[in-house]
């Protein structure tokens, strides 16, 4: 049960690192309610194993401290475990078909694959508030290894809030959107779609270099019937 642990605990320093970038041994014995000792022991061993770099801070008069990030291999570790069922295959797949029947028509396809998954969430969605689809759909997509999260932007968190920040710390085809780019537009198209009383827009973009994928939720203005 002890290495389970271990075991685990590594895993959720490695996903608090993607998702917050950087930290200290005392903000992860805190965020994850393990003593500092404990997280120092995870600290080494990631560091042996090149998943974590640091380096040194100087906060006031102290002793320097140690700032720990993801390395290449370790943020490539968590997007391969959350893209273990696309793969390689399936981007060779789809060079095969682009090499077959053209870019456009390879375009045409993922569009109707993302139509067809729109679908699929709307039907699991319902018909709640809109704080209770956000959250289903959430739900939904870490199901599918995103590492998705929300939270409201209004000044309260109940159910009548309308404006939600969805974020992906993790792309679970960011294999496929590497090589085929136009992949996020269809996946901005499919949001749109699936919460088609919102307007969705794209806040943060892997793709570009940035941590984690996000989008903007926000309820459309009722027209009012004179």
């Amino acid at each position: 049960m002890a290495t389970t642990h271990q075991s685990s605990t590594k895993q959720d320093i490695l996903e608090y690192l993607l998702k917050h970038v950087q930290a200290t041994a005392v903000d992860l014995a805190a965020a994850l309610d393990v003593s500092p000792q404990a997280i120092r022991r995870h600290l080494k061993d990631l560091e042996m194993e090149d998943l974590i770099v640091y380096s040194s801070v100087q906060a006031g008069m102290g002793r320097p401290q140690h700032v720990y990030k993801l390395s290449r291999k370790g943020r490539d570790r968590l997007r391969r475990e959350a893209a273990d069922s696309y793969g390689e295959f399936a981007v060779s797949l789809l060079d095969t078909v682009a090499k077959t029947v053209g870019h456009e028509q390879v375009s045409t396809i993922l569009r109707k694959q993302w139509e067809r998954k729109a679908q699929e969430y709307r039907e699991r969605l319902g018909e709640g508030s809109l704080a209770e689809r956000v959250a289903t759909l959430v739900e939904l997509r870490k199901a599918e290894g995103y590492m998705a999260e929300y939270y409201p932007l209004d000044s309260t968190e109940s159910e009548n809030g309308n404006r939600f920040i969805l974020m992906e710390h993790n792309c679970a085809i960011s294999n496929l959107a590497e090589s085929f780019p136009t992949i996020c537009g269809h996946e901005l198209e499919m949001f749109a779609a699936v919460l088609q009383d919102c307007t969705v827009e794209r806040t943060h973009w892997i793709i570009n270099g940035e941590h984690r994928c996000g989008y903007l939720v926000q309820a459309k203005k009722q027209k009012i019937s004179k």
